[in-house]
């Protein structure tokens, strides 16, 4: 697009990889978030210094801060992204709800106004009676499973309220909260949508988003293996008329629950990219970034609605963290020694991670998006699990290891999914090992304990080694493990 990129960066991202392809970078601050990455005066500060045309908030930090994008438009910069009323509206979970039932959108019983802080417990019991248990105790604002707790009985639910506050206030600034009824073993859809300055808003097809861990995606998929085409035209109208009701441009993305009878109810919107966009730029062909910016500057939407709703193929995206898998999914962070990237047909790897990169402790530990396509799900799985085979991360556990797991479970391979699958079956697994040792490992493992024990001293005792094979099997299992 002949547009020069300038990036900000904070202290400990001095080296990363997006500071590095830009052609100017401007330092914001510390390595912690509040003092760099949200800090809306040193951004705009950085983008004046550089005389920037627009800035584009990405998917994290602020970007759907409707205070943030009125900071870029009153400096005289073009926000990439929606207007801050839309952001402000939608971006209250409260009242996205209003607008949904404005447009005639189902959406899951619930409370229609923030609870503020200060309600007595009492009235808060009295209001989840009315919707019924279980219900989700959810924060106003913000996503990604902070300030989210579910409430199976009465006796819970003041506790659930403190904490889901105290969380909200710490992630979000914002301690209200309201109340949701959880719905039993429902499907997370959504669908990705484009508006454009001329009140123009084109739904894509759908996403299914339903393989969570604690509230937070970890694969995404696209199409859904749950929608027909009659539900997808359902669904997809649905998303427009609410991005409608509010007047929403640029990107955005609705987000559904599916219940098992194949009802769909309005869950909440994210106004702004999500980290999932490849997987529909992979099955309909559309640069979505460019678009963003395409329709930032006043540029009329051009794309055919009905190729929007016809995927080309399927592609699958599994988001590879600086997590330990084995270790209850703990950060990783750490420097990576080595990097061995997957390649091939259909596979894409939108990363920021290199070799020898200091994978920080401030920030969301995903170091990248692991994509493949193909003409149908079965290839597409086959082609991730490939590319998972193929990938390499030395220095730092990630969860490559984990998705080699998951890809081949037969309720995943089978589509037979929801929201809570992927905890129920981590609960069952009881802690075992993703990464079990090859039989060579564990044959190597052996000879080095026998040399190990060979070199030790003899016992005082005058007992010969018996019984040290079965303590070498034993040890060799352990050191295969630990060296895996």
């Amino acid at each position: 697009m002949d547009i020069s990129p300038v990036a900000v960066y904070s202290e400990c991202d001095r080296t990363a990889m997006h500071v590095r392809l830009a052609d100017e970078a401007y330092p914001i601050g510390p390595s912690a978030p509040r003092d760099s990455y949200l800090r809306i005066d040193r951004i705009v500060d950085a983008a004046r210094k550089a005389g920037a045309d627009g800035v584009h908030p990405g998917y994290g930090f602020l970007a759907e801060n409707a205070a943030f994008a009125a900071a870029v438009r009153d400096a005289g910069l073009i926000f990439i992204g929606p207007a801050p009323h839309a952001i402000e509206t939608m971006g209250s979970k409260t009242e996205a709800r209003v607008a949904a039932e404005r447009a005639g959108v189902p959406v899951v019983p619930g409370t229609k106004d923030p609870i503020a802080a200060g309600v007595p417990d009492a009235d808060i019991a009295a209001v989840a009676d009315r919707i019924g248990y279980p219900v989700l105790v959810k924060a106003v604002a913000g996503g990604g499973g902070k300030g989210m707790r579910t409430v199976v009985d009465r006796a819970d639910l003041s506790s659930a309220v403190r904490a889901a506050r105290s969380e909200a206030s710490a992630a979000f600034g914002d301690a209200a909260i309201y109340l949701e009824r959880r719905l039993t073993r429902p499907r997370h859809i959504e669908v990705q949508l484009l508006g454009d300055a001329h009140g123009l808003v084109l739904p894509f097809v759908e996403r299914e988003c339903s393989i969570q861990r604690r509230h937070q995606k970890v694969v995404e998929e696209t199409p859904s293996p749950a929608v027909s085409s009659s539900l997808r035209r359902a669904i997809t109208s649905a998303a427009g008329a609410v991005a409608r009701t509010v007047g929403y441009t640029n990107a955005g993305t609705i987000e559904f629950l599916l219940d098992e009878d194949g009802r769909f109810y309005f869950l909440e919107m994210n106004t702004r990219l999500q980290v999932e966009h490849p997987i529909t730029e992979m099955v309909t062909g559309v640069d979505l970034v460019q678009w963003q910016i395409r329709i930032a500057r006043g540029e009329p939407l051009t794309l055919d609605a009905d190729a929007l709703l016809a995927p080309r193929g399927h592609a699958i995206e599994c988001r590879i963290y600086a997590e330990d898998p084995d270790n209850n999914f703990l950060p990783s962070p750490g420097r990576i020694a080595a990097l061995r990237t997957p390649g091939g047909p259909g596979i894409r790897d939108d990363s920021g991670a290199t070799a020898g990169l200091d994978v920080p402790i401030f920030y969301d530990p995903m170091i990248s998006k692991l994509v493949a396509w193909a003409e149908d799900r079965p290839r597409a799985l086959a082609r991730m699990r490939r590319a998972l085979g193929e990938y390499r991360v030395a220095g730092i556990k990630t969860t490559i290891p984990f998705f080699t797991w998951l890809l081949a479970q037969p309720e995943f391979v089978d589509a037979d999914v929801h929201t809570t699958y992927l905890d129920e079956v981590l609960k069952a697994r009881n802690g075992r090992p993703f990464v079990e040792p090859t039989a060579e490992l564990q044959e190597i493992a052996a000879i080095a304990a026998a040399v190990q024990a060979a070199l030790s001293p003899a016992p005082h005792n005058g007992a010969a080694h018996a019984g040290t094979a079965g303590q070498w099997k034993s040890q060799a299992r352990t050191e295969g493990l630990r060296q895996n």
